[in-house]
Order: C-alpha cells, then sequence, then structure tokens
C-alpha cells in the first residue's frame, strides 16, 4: 500500500537540490522505494522532462505530490558575452537577486564549464577581483548544477560540457555539502555522467574541508598556491594565516594517496616582482617535492583597483623552464575571454555584500587618497 505523505505547503522542494543519494532518502521518508531516485533523474536530466504528469511509470499518488509539493527550476540567465576567442560568459541572476557568473571555455575535443559557488568570495584574496566584491551566501545545490543545465541548453547540443571546473566565484569547500552534491549529479551516470577526472574542485587551502573531500567525493583537485613562503601567502592568500604551508601540504599528500598516478594541480598566478622569480621557482620545486604534482602558471589578469601587474612573458617562460627541468609537469594558462572579463580572477557578478568588504575597501582607497 502507498504511504505517500500528505502535502503539507505547495511547491517548497527544489527537486534540484539532491543527488541521487538524498533523492532515495527523500522517496525513503515518503514511503517509496530508493530506485525512484534513478527515475526522477533520468526524467529530469536525460529527458529534459519537468512536468511531474508525464512521468508515467511513478505512480498517480506520487506525481500528484511531486506536483503539490515540489518544483524543479534553474537560476536565468540574464546576459550573456561572447569573447573573440569563443569563450562565453553568463551572467546568472539567483532567486534573491544577486548574480553570479559562469564561463564555458571551448576548445579543440572539449569544453569546460567554469561553475560558481558562492555568491562573491569571502577569503579576500588580494589579486583577485571576485573577492574584492564581498561575500553574500552561499549557493545551493540546484544553483550550482542549474549553471550547468543552463549552460548546456543554451549551447545546444553542438557544444557539449565535457568538462567542469570549480573555480568560478567562491571558494567550494566552504560550501562543502551543496558543492559535493552537485558534484556527485555531474558525475552520475544518469545525469551528465561525467568522469570523476573531468570534474575538478579548486580550493584556496581549507584544509580540514580538503581531508573530508578525500574521503567522500573522488574528483580532481586544483590548489590555489601563489606563493612558497607563509609569509607572502598570509598576505595573497589570507587564508593561510589558519591553515599555513605545512598544513595545507600535508592535506594534498593526503589526497594523492587515493589513487596511484593521481596528482594534484597547484595554480600559481604570475605577479611582476612579487613571486615570479627564480629564488621563488626554486622554492615551489622544493615544496612540491613530495607532493604528484601539476603546476599550472597563471598569467595574472588585471581588475580596476588592482596594484598587482602580470609578470612579461620572458620571466614566466624562464618560471616554467625551471619546474619542467626539476620533472614537474607545467603549463601556462592561455589567457581565455579577456575581452568580456571573463579571465581567471576577473569573474564579479552582482554582489549584496554582507561582509562590508567594500567599504572597507573605500575607506582605506580615501585614507591613501587622502595621504597622497
Amino acid at each position: 500500500m502507498n504511504s505517500v505523505l500528505e502535502p503539507v505547503n505547495t511547491k517548497t522542494i527544489n527537486l534540484l537540490d539532491f543527488d541521487r543519494k538524498g533523492l532515495a532518502a527523500f522517496f525513503v521518508g515518503l514511503g517509496e522505494k530508493p530506485f525512484r531516485a534513478t527515475q526522477l533523474l533520468k526524467w529530469i536530466y536525460q529527458e529534459g522532462v519537468e512536468d511531474f504528469e508525464l512521468m508515467t511509470n511513478l505512480s498517480k499518488s506520487l506525481r500528484t505530490y511531486l506536483s503539490e509539493n515540489c518544483y524543479i527550476a534553474t537560476p536565468e540567465i540574464v546576459l550573456e558575452k561572447i569573447a573573440t576567442d569563443g569563450t562565453r560568459k553568463w551572467v546568472v541572476q539567483t532567486h534573491c537577486g544577486n548574480r553570479i557568473e559562469t564561463v564555458f571555455i571551448p576548445e579543440e575535443g572539449r569544453g569546460t564549464l567554469c561553475v560558481s559557488s558562492q555568491i562573491g568570495c569571502a577569503l579576500a584574496c588580494t589579486f583577485c577581483s571576485t573577492a574584492q566584491q564581498g561575500f553574500n551566501r552561499n549557493l545551493s545545490t540546484s544553483e550550482i548544477i542549474g549553471q550547468l543545465i543552463v549552460a548546456q541548453k543554451r549551447l545546444g547540443a553542438e557544444k557539449r560540457i565535457t568538462n567542469v571546473v570549480m573555480m568560478g566565484m567562491g571558494e567550494p569547500l566552504l560550501n562543502f555539502n551543496n558543492a559535493v552534491a552537485a558534484m556527485n549529479l555531474m558525475m552520475d551516470d544518469f545525469t551528465f555522467g561525467l568522469s570523476k577526472r573531468r570534474v575538478t574542485v579548486s580550493t584556496s587551502g581549507v584544509v580540514p574541508a580538503m581531508y573530508r573531500l578525500t574521503q567522500e567525493c573522488d574528483v580532481s583537485l586544483a590548489v590555489s598556491l601563489h606563493a612558497v613562503t607563509d609569509e607572502l601567502r598570509d598576505e595573497l592568500v589570507p587564508i593561510n594565516k589558519k591553515y599555513p604551508l605545512k598544513e595545507l601540504m600535508e592535506a594534498c599528500r593526503d589526497n594523492a594517496k587515493i589513487a596511484p598516478r593521481r596528482t594534484v594541480t597547484f595554480e600559481y598566478v604570475m605577479l611582476d616582482g612579487i613571486n615570479d622569480s627564480l629564488q621563488d621557482a626554486r622554492g615551489l620545486i622544493k615544496l612540491l617535492k613530495t607532493v604528484p604534482s601539476k603546476v599550472n602558471l597563471i598569467p595574472f589578469n588585471p581588475f580596476p583597483s588592482s596594484s598587482y601587474r602580470c609578470s612579461n612573458s620572458e620571466t614566466i617562460n624562464r618560471f616554467k623552464t625551471l619546474l619542467t627541468d626539476a620533472g614537474i609537469i607545467t603549463t601556462v594558462r592561455k589567457t581565455r575571454g579577456e575581452d568580456i572579463d571573463a579571465a581567471c580572477g576577473q569573474l564579479v557578478g552582482q554582489v549584496q555584500d554582507k561582509s562590508r568588504r567594500h567599504l572597507k575597501l573605500h575607506a582605506v582607497g580615501s585614507e591613501r587618497a587622502g595621504a597622497a
């Protein structure tokens, strides 16, 4: 006998907030079998059906419950920009009126979507434009996976999203549960079916969450490093004051033990005269000696009010050569979408800042102007 609960409120549950495990638990709570989760995922993600009445392998009573209590909703694309190199940036509006940014990077044989995990960012990395906007809140699972859904719909079947990087606005590991649920959906065989090697989460170094990620979600890990001493990293990536390099590298070593030939990608933004000397390169070689690594050197992308400059190409190439000669796989990230402010570190969205960082920055700027 069916024991579906009586409706308690009208359309309060966005079913995109559940991965398969969460959806199975939801259905069990309704007195249904766990396999209903797989059926629903296939309807939503593979068939593109959002009308519960058309989900004919669900019972009539369950369809009625879902129709009265649940909904399927993604964020709304309100602006699209296409760069000269084919990169696309979408400004996506959330239900609370804040706006985030999502970027699609087309390459031969692959298409990478850069996804945001928070509205703004709370970490205040000094070289990142996103961080200067302040912080509002974490995105829900539906708002994270929704970026993938709306992007793929906008691109159409001829341009497939093959890779996802959690490198947009925000620190994913400070929104752990929602980010992991969204990544689980990305990799689920009944949704997008992406390989775990094609889903990458980037962190600035939230060490406890890194250990938890290693245990709970097998995805590729990228670490925003950017400095080889605690003194400089404290300045560039302030979370280093809480989780210094020694602790960070131990968490990276732990992650690399998951599987043979597993590597951790280290992102290193190239800042002229700040972190780009050959001494820095040698320090990086020493730091990564015990971690299976790849290094991604990122030319700094300027933004208004920034005092940093990008290292010149000769300096970047010398830095790369030193790392490569030491046996570290090293690439220089090709700047994409710079003409539409879609390059690394340039995503800003529209953030109703609750951290009051924008006021602090304005006050500091006023003080400096007065002193001048």
